[in-house]
């Protein structure tokens, strides 16, 4: 029995294989799954219902497993903030500052082939999208 808080098998898997550099999406259920993620990334469908499991929820347990060295969010039209990126800068502190890119550009460096885990969610807020990098882990 696994003692840490992420314990789904399908996500462990594809973070175990994954290196320095592998991105993870997590993505709101309004995101173009099929279309807007390379097509070789492990995809693991949380949209259980309309708000289970959110973003927020799955981003938690996810940097709680990895190192996270970058995070990349989708921007608005109109330049305006989602109030979900202050909760997403409150799960990964100060020291990840969230990247905004333009719609098409995210789902540009979404559909990379560095792109190995894709988590959909059932988050119903808008812009709910997160591009994690993942990061070293320091010798002991």
């Amino acid at each position: 029995m696994l003692k840490s808080a992420l314990l789904h098998p399908e996500i462990l898997r594809a973070l175990g294989s994954a290196g320095h550099g592998g991105r993870v999406l997590i993505a709101d259920g309004n995101y173009p799954f099929s279309t807007g993620s390379h097509p070789g990334a492990a995809r693991v469908f949380l949209n259980l219902a309309p708000g289970l499991i959110n973003a927020t929820d799955a981003l938690r347990a996810i940097a709680g497993a990895i190192p996270v060295e970058a995070a990349h969010v989708m921007a608005t039209a109109d330049g305006s903030t989602p109030a979900i990126f202050a909760e997403f800068t409150e799960i990964l502190g100060a020291a990840v500052a969230l990247q905004p890119l333009e719609r098409f550009a995210f789902y540009s460096a979404a559909s990379e082939t560095s792109v190995c885990l894709v988590v959909a969610t059932g988050e119903q807020r808008v812009y709910a999208n997160i591009l994690l990098t993942i990061g070293v882990v320091p010798p002991a």
